[in-house]
């Protein structure tokens, strides 16, 4: 038995253990290739879509807090003796409002402009410190004027850089009609003697335009940014009531 049992193992062709050749491996490395490609892909799409999600929140974000602050000016506007309250040169929005901070009946002037840094337009907004005397206030008004006009380091140093912008325009609303403010209907009288260029405040005499009814602001938003297109905001004076739009 023994030996019948040796005989047919003998008659047997022995085992060979296959492995694998050398296309299948380059192939099973190739499609690994392939894949891990495709998820790479996948992945760098994923991040790309996030940054630009993430960007556009930003910015949203900005906006919608640079707009929250011009309507808080406007609604904090107050016109001194003398001053026109609000005043747009063409340039920069210039307005004195109640001071935010906890000092009283200080107030403050803020100005809005557009200026180009490093060849993008920005949206940028200006403020002086408090201020409690008429002469503080003039100076603060006419410092908001260089401001809008050639900022020094100085002046710089009070701004806050908001949103890219490409151009924005102002309009008043007055006489039930939204107007220029630089149209012959809304210009101001000729300053008085003893007033100084881009400083009407400094005269205390003469007559001062009353506050408009409305302003609307029309911000043009540059193209291949995060937030594009053109955008409308209208104020209306909250002692008015009712509203207009």
């Amino acid at each position: 038995m023994t030996s019948t049992l040796v005989a047919l193992r003998t008659a047997l062709p022995p085992r060979h253990q296959r492995g694998f050749t050398l296309i299948e491996l380059l192939v099973a490395i190739g499609v690994m290739a392939l894949m891990a490609g495709l998820t790479w892909r996948g992945l760098d799409g994923m991040t790309r879509a996030q940054d630009q999600v993430q960007a556009r929140a930003d910015k949203l974000l900005t906006l919608q807090a640079g707009l929250a602050q011009w309507t808080a000016d406007l609604d904090a506007v107050q016109q001194p003796p003398g001053f026109e309250g609000v005043d747009w040169d063409g340039r920069a929005l210039r307005l004195t409002r109640r001071s935010s901070s906890d000092q009283g009946s200080a107030m403050t002037v803020v100005a809005w402009a557009r200026r180009d840094i490093d060849g993008t337009g920005y949206w940028i907004r200006w403020q002086s410190p408090p201020v409690n005397t008429r002469a503080q206030l003039q100076t603060a008004w006419a410092r908001a004027a260089q401001w809008g006009q050639n900022p020094g380091d100085a002046e710089k140093r009070l701004e806050v850089v908001l949103i890219p912008l490409q151009e924005w325009r102002i309009f008043y609303f007055r006489a039930d009609a939204w107007t220029n403010p630089l149209s012959s209907d809304n210009a101001a009288p000729p300053p008085p003697i003893g007033s100084t260029p881009g400083n009407p405040a400094v005269a205390s005499t003469g007559p001062v335009l009353a506050l408009p009814d409305g302003i609307r602001v029309v911000l043009t938003l540059p193209e291949g940014q995060p937030l594009t297109g053109t955008l409308t905001k209208d104020w209306i004076r909250p002692t008015l009531g009712g509203g207009k739009s």
